[in-house]
């Protein structure tokens, strides 16, 4: 019988294992070249993994939820004598978009105008159709499908609160709530394995903080002026149906920031010995998500004028959140830039993003007294931080760039001189 084993292939990016979320196929299906098997979940993105072979699906090696190592048996499909694909099947990575791919063959000036291109479509970003006929499978993302199967919630009887009835995790956890009621589940102990993301974020917090000597700085801003800009801004017809938020213009002043100071935005290579600094800034945004932090970057940030960052920034933390990031949505930074004031947190000590040289971090905005030309007033105060890698740059170095970083926020008509 000429049956093939598929397995799990090598998925970039330094990643060692995958969980399956979800089979597209089942034993007896015959499936063609290249269509779509399985969803895998890393410690980065969902991806499909496409069928190396045409033929009959003779065994699933692992069920929904389990975690297997690359290398280990993912399916075995009988070709049947017919033609197969080469023996080291593609890694399923999404195609790059126009001006990723474009990014190493032209100048930053062409890059932008590709960016621009995009940014003009509708939608943004492309989207994957969903399943059709009376059949369908509720709308929800991987990371919540897995979690109410956890549970044990059916997602067919749930009623879907998101966009377009997607089920969101609080719908699982509202039928959930006569379990969590009862006495006996709060009084016991609960073991969570660490795995997917949280196995990620775990590896790189414990290199960052034990292999970067980290120093963190802080300086409040009055950012008055900035909400007055936002304020402007918003009433563009260009920005009527943006999410237009004070984080975009910070983005856009530390972009502006690290030309004066590229130091910045740099990074450190200890296998050659050198800090390698950065003509481009790729702007790291630490995002919050249903499994836990990552961190998509804007290519070319420093390219683009405040709204077209602020698209980005909807665009790749949205991304982010349903797990659609891709990896080329999630490497290649150079900052990053992380809003804890979005929880009410008025400062904190972030963690760099190795290799990155720094990161800084915005806090709650809030009206305060403060003196202004010697009399007290009320504005609109923020503190900033930048904790930095103490190797590439010293304190004096990275304090005047947190004092540049405040001269631009305080006065936001500096950013287009």
């Amino acid at each position: 019988m000429p049956e093939r084993e598929f397995k799990l292939p090598d998925l970039g990016e330094g990643l060692t294992d995958g969980e399956v979320v979800r089979w597209l196929v089942k034993e007896g299906d015959v499936v063609a070249l290249n269509q779509p098997i399985v969803e895998v979940e890393t410690a980065k993105a969902v991806v499909e993994i496409p069928a190396p072979y045409a033929g009959t699906v003779v065994k699933l090696h692992a069920a929904e939820g389990d975690t297997l190592d690359v290398g280990a048996p993912l399916l075995s499909v009988d070709t049947g004598g017919g033609p197969a694909a080469a023996e080291s099947p593609a890694v399923p990575e999404p195609e790059p978009e126009p001006e990723q791919q474009q990014a190493t063959l032209v100048g930053p000036g062409e890059r932008q105008q590709a960016r621009r291109r995009r940014l003009a479509r509708p939608g943004g970003a492309p989207t994957r159709p969903g399943p059709t006929g009376p059949s369908q499978r509720p709308l929800a993302t991987p990371p919540v499908r897995k979690y109410a199967k956890d549970h044990g919630v059916d997602l067919a009887v749930l009623t879907g609160t998101g966009k377009d009835g997607r089920v969101t995790h609080e719908d699982v956890d509202r039928a959930l709530e006569p379990v969590a009621a009862r006495p006996s589940r709060d009084r016991g102990e609960e073991r969570i394995p660490v795995k997917g993301t949280r196995k990620q974020i775990a590896a790189a917090m414990v290199a960052s903080s034990f292999s970067i000597p980290h120093v963190t700085e802080f300086l409040t801003v009055d950012a008055t002026s900035l909400m007055a800009l936002r304020a402007r801004l918003r009433a563009l017809p260009a920005a009527a149906d943006l999410k237009l938020t004070p984080l975009a213009i910070v983005a856009k002043a530390l972009c502006v920031a690290v030309r004066q100071f590229p130091l910045m935005n740099s990074s450190w290579d200890e296998d050659a010995g050198e800090i390698v600094v950065k003509g481009y800034v790729n702007l790291g945004i630490a995002t919050d998500t249903p499994t836990g932090l990552l961190v998509p970057n804007i290519k070319d940030a420093d390219t683009l004028g405040i709204l077209d960052l602020s698209r980005e920034l909807v665009r790749l933390t949205g991304l982010a959140r349903e797990r659609r990031a891709t990896p080329a949505d999630l490497t290649g930074g150079t900052v990053t830039i992380t809003n804890v004031g979005g929880f009410g947190v008025e400062t904190g000590t972030p963690i760099i993003n190795k290799p990155e040289c720094a990161i800084v971090a915005t806090g709650l905005i809030a009206p305060r007294p403060w003196v202004v030309d010697g009399q007290l007033a009320v504005r609109e105060l923020m503190t900033v931080s930048v904790s930095f890698d103490h190797r590439i740059v010293d304190g004096a170095y990275a304090a005047r760039f947190l004092a540049h970083l405040r001269d631009l926020l305080e006065d936001p008509a500096l950013l287009s001189a």
